[in-house]
């Protein structure tokens, strides 16, 4: 109907209160969808949006930044074209406004600006918002406080150098601080803030932890609202997967058991930083792989891979088991007892499996890693009658490894109906395979094979 073009005069209208009116009509539009918004950047309404910004009241003001932000939300060329037409310049100044609503407008639109790419996100820099954002947290209105910590958490996620920037102008202490609001949106974005500062790197996290953050943050996990469980997860997760020290420092303050309870007590995709964090600490070391399952994490991430309908949390889950288990014969172990195999063995088999958690679960990763260490022949043999070659390799080859040194093990094997098992393997002449088999028969007199 034409609306758009009739819509760009009264922007320039003398009564106030139809500016205003205008502008809020134009978001509306361009908050609906994509071409509603080019159509508006198309009219070229957007310079006679901002040209006398800085005049306005505060009402068209706060107007003006929702039209931007609902522009620039759509897409990265959306938000390019309301860079070009000098609007980052007059938000920035809008972020120093007495009124909080403006602020936090200015924050918004800022925002969705940054999040699109680190080009976009590196101009709003440029544009000197980011001192005024850390200003914009310690406001006392929680509405500017949690727009303010969503936009530096847009800033911060791109590259180490935007973090930087963020933790140069003093972020990472206020933040810090702001863990423990009591509400939960603005502790939502303040733990998703400081994960994208700690994710870059070893010297970012090592900032991140100095503030002071443990073991506040072990109450997130606990927290009723799902979403700060999560990013208080994904924290931990970022600071943990850097090094060893790290992680040591998050088992001392008591991380580890308090994420194992989060995995226990939730379900879907908020168990899944948890999860990770836990294959992240095990990675690390044998010291710290056992830290793990003296904090009873093995159970939960075996319960993730019956319960989660999600290939990729079961993978998660799939790949953290191998990571505890790959260390040694006495961490496979506990992996094994806690019947983690026949589930990992099942998800391989399966045919509804996704070909990434195949991956995850199959040979070359976490079944791969527990069996070439797991010496408990319980927990292998029942795997003997369903494994398919690929992973049969690797169990024989364990049983090879036992049988020559232990008698009891020797007649359980033939007891149990291993050793037939074994004699109906079809192995290629001179395999490993071969060798392997070669090896357990050469442990019984030969009327036993029989």
């Amino acid at each position: 109907s034409g609306v758009v073009c009739l819509l760009r005069p009264l922007l320039l209208d003398v009564v106030p209160s139809i500016r205003q009116t205008t502008a809020l009509a134009l978001g509306r539009l361009a908050d609906y969808d994509m071409e509603m918004a080019e159509a508006i950047v198309k009219a070229g309404i957007l310079p006679q949006l901002i040209c006398s910004l800085p005049e306005e009241n505060r009402y068209y003001k706060k107007t003006a930044a929702f039209v931007l932000r609902a522009i620039a939300k759509h897409s990265p060329q959306l938000a390019q074209a309301v860079v070009q037409c000098g609007a980052l310049e007059m938000l920035v100044i809008c972020l120093e406004d007495f009124d909080p609503g403006v602020k936090e407008g200015a924050s918004w639109a800022l925002g969705y600006i940054a999040r699109h790419s680190p080009e976009l996100s590196q101009a709003v820099v440029d544009a000197g918002a980011v001192p005024l954002l850390v200003l914009c947290i310690q406001e006392p209105e929680i509405a500017v406080k949690r727009i303010a910590a969503s936009t530096l958490s847009d800033i911060s996620k791109h590259s180490p150098e935007l973090a930087q920037t963020v933790v140069d102008a003093g972020a990472i202490a206020y933040l810090a601080q702001m863990i423990l609001n009591p509400d939960a949106k603005v502790k939502r974005q303040v733990l998703s803030a400081l994960s994208q500062i700690a994710k870059h790197s070893v010297d970012l996290a090592e900032l991140v932890v100095e503030a002071e953050i443990f073991p506040v943050v072990l109450t997130c996990l606990k927290d009723s609202d799902e979403y700060v469980k999560k990013n208080g997860a994904t924290l931990i997760r970022e600071i943990a997967k850097h090094t060893p020290e790290l992680s040591q420092f998050i088992v001392n303050s008591g991380g580890v058991a308090a994420v194992v309870d989060c995995i226990g007590s939730c379900r879907g995709t908020v168990r899944l930083p948890g999860i990770m964090t836990l294959g992240y600490v095990a990675a690390h070391s044998e010291d710290l792989s056992m830290a793990v399952i003296v904090s009873k994490g093995i159970p939960p991430l075996c319960a993730s891979l019956i319960e989660e309908h999600e290939d990729h949390i079961k993978a998660a889950a799939a790949w953290a088991l191998g990571q505890i288990g790959r260390h040694t014969a006495e961490h496979a172990r506990h992996v094994a007892v806690a019947n983690a195999l026949p589930t990992l063995l099942d998800i391989f088999v399966d045919t509804h499996s996704s070909e990434d958690l195949k991956m995850k679960a199959s040979r070359f990763k976490a079944l791969k890693n527990i069996l070439q260490k797991c010496t408990y022949l319980p927990a292998l043999e029942p795997l003997l009658h369903e494994a398919p070659p690929t992973i049969m390799k690797h169990i024989i080859g364990q049983f090879s490894k036992v049988l020559p040194h232990d008698s009891k093990a020797r007649r359980l094997f033939v007891t149990t109906g291993g050793l037939k098992k074994v004699q109906e393997i079809q192995a290629e002449p001179g395999s490993l395979l071969q060798e392997y088999i070669n090896t357990i028969n050469n442990c019984y007199p030969e009327e036993i094979i029989r």
